[in-house]
């Protein structure tokens, strides 16, 4: 493992985090961090200072956008600047924003709460209609949702960015109030409209503990699981598994740990899982349990069940020259010192109950979008954005950054009356943080591998992609994707 002392540059930060973003022009951001065309970071569009004049409209129009994550507040910025004309109103109840990734840096011991959230009226302006609440129901048939406090609102279009929830209660026998007790750990855990996340804290302090258990003489026991749902960011599991590894082995401590996932395999491109076969060698003993779904946990007894999936060879069949394979379940129940918990994610209820969602299939209840234009496939003056769309990708922060431009493109397409053009290309990424100084720098599309830096190998970790992770991308996010500067 390359563990090389980070220098930041504290002249870039310093500036960005003392400027307002009043006081803070694009271009001058963009220069203090050293990015400009040729470098394109994580996937920019090759010039950050052209504005698109072909995605402006003059027309008037009221136009609602439910959500103020990271999907929400980008389109919400865009929207702003494309449509000048336009009655803007935004639905959400959060008034802390969260900068997720940062979870991680927080479990890790690099970041503290300070880093990673700030006030959301730092990013919706005031001529935007801000409704704190949630929307209870939406009603796409009549072009108008209605709130929990009951309050109607129509719009003539509408973009949904409600995100993901969290749910610790599908798991019997656990509830959020374990978390950071009795060796429980999930660093998702965070309740914005308090303006707390605690999931970062409590994992750095399950770190700590983990070590000093290890210290102790014998080896501990620590679990991390990975769900059969879809969730946000699907490397969290594995980051937290090599980062907690790397912190015992410091102090040339180990534990036995185990990885625990519904999947079948390390990563769905065999490259990549490879290469994390050979990071998972670099440390103490580590045992993959693949297709196990955490269903159960005794939380005193330190018990977790899992359902696990497996294939069971039946009779030759000479016509098709092959063996009948069923599939089977059986619960499989596992003893922990210490386990780290990524919770089953699904679609809020309200989008569940609404005609918006999908209405078979393994998408169900997700947004029902075309994966390219982004815009509902059966209500055409709605859009979706972020990790509420039941798309075939990887849910992140860059799957967002890329749908904005799509979005309102789009939208300002069809309230113009013209044909929609622009196509989002699946693009996600995936930074898979193999030790501390290291990061594996998964980008991909619908078509497969999609590096930013193309003479890069997506497959080896390298300590460059964790320096801008750490100290560049936070700024970046604060400064210029929230304000929809690219």
């Amino acid at each position: 493992m390359n563990n090389k002392k980070i220098q930041p540059s504290k002249a870039v930060i310093e500036a960005l985090e003392k400027n307002s973003s009043e006081g803070l022009s694009r271009r001058d951001a963009i220069k203090m961090m050293g990015i400009g065309g040729a470098a394109g970071m994580m996937g920019m569009p090759p010039s950050l200072y052209a504005e698109e004049e072909s995605s402006k409209s003059d027309k008037q129009a009221k136009v609602l956008v439910v959500g103020a994550g990271a999907g929400g507040i980008m389109a919400l910025a865009r929207l702003r600047s494309a449509l000048p004309n336009a009655d803007i109103t935004i639905i959400a109840p959060n008034e802390i924003h969260l900068y997720q990734p940062g979870q991680v840096f927080i479990a890790a011991g690099l970041y503290t709460m300070d880093d990673i959230v700030k006030d959301n009226k730092d990013f919706i302006a005031d001529d935007v209609t801000w409704i704190k609440d949630e929307v209870a129901s939406f009603d796409p048939d009549n072009n108008k949702v209605i709130t929990r406090a009951g309050e109607e609102v129509s719009y003539d279009f509408m973009v949904v960015a409600t995100g993901m929830e969290y749910h610790y209660d599908w798991i019997k026998g656990l509830t959020e109030d374990d978390i950071g007790k009795n060796g429980i750990s999930s660093v998702y855990l965070s309740d914005l409209e308090k303006g707390t996340a605690r999931g970062g804290k409590a994992t750095w302090e399950w770190f700590e503990a983990l070590k000093e258990a290890a210290a102790s003489g014998e080896k501990p026991t620590a679990i991390y699981t990975s769900p059969n749902t879809a969730i946000k960011c699907g490397g969290a599991p594995q980051k937290i598994l090599y980062l907690s590894a790397d912190h015992l082995k410091k102090d040339d401590l180990g534990a036995n740990y185990i990885f625990a996932t519904n999947s079948a395999k390390l990563f769905k491109y065999p490259g990549i899982a490879a290469s994390l076969e050979k990071v998972q060698k670099g440390y103490d003993t580590i045992t993959n349990k693949f297709n196990h779904n955490l269903v159960a946990i005794d939380v005193q007894k330190k018990i977790a069940t899992f359902e696990e999936t497996y294939e069971v060879k039946g009779a030759y069949d000479e016509d098709l020259e092959e063996y009948d394979v069923t599939e089977e379940k059986r619960m499989v129940d596992m003893k922990y010192d210490f386990i780290h918990i990524v919770p089953p994610m699904g679609a809020s209820q309200a989008l569940i109950d609404s005609p918006l969602g999908w209405q078979k299939g393994n998408a169900k209840g997700w947004l029902e979008v075309d994966q390219y234009s982004m815009q509902h496939r059966r209500y055409k003056n709605v859009f979706g954005i972020g990790d509420v769309c039941g798309i075939p990708i990887c849910r992140t922060g860059g799957s967002a950054r890329h749908q904005g431009p799509v979005v309102v493109g789009n939208l300002v397409a069809a309230l113009e009356g013209k044909a929609l053009k622009e196509k989002f290309d699946g693009y996600t990424v995936c930074p898979i943080k193999t030790g501390y100084g290291e990061i594996m720098m998964a980008e991909f599309n619908y078509e497969g591998y999609a590096p930013t830096i193309p003479f890069l190998n997506p497959e080896e970790p390298r300590w460059f992609w964790w320096v801008f992770d750490l100290y560049q991308l936070k700024p970046m996010y604060w400064y210029l994707m929230l304000r929809g500067w690219f």
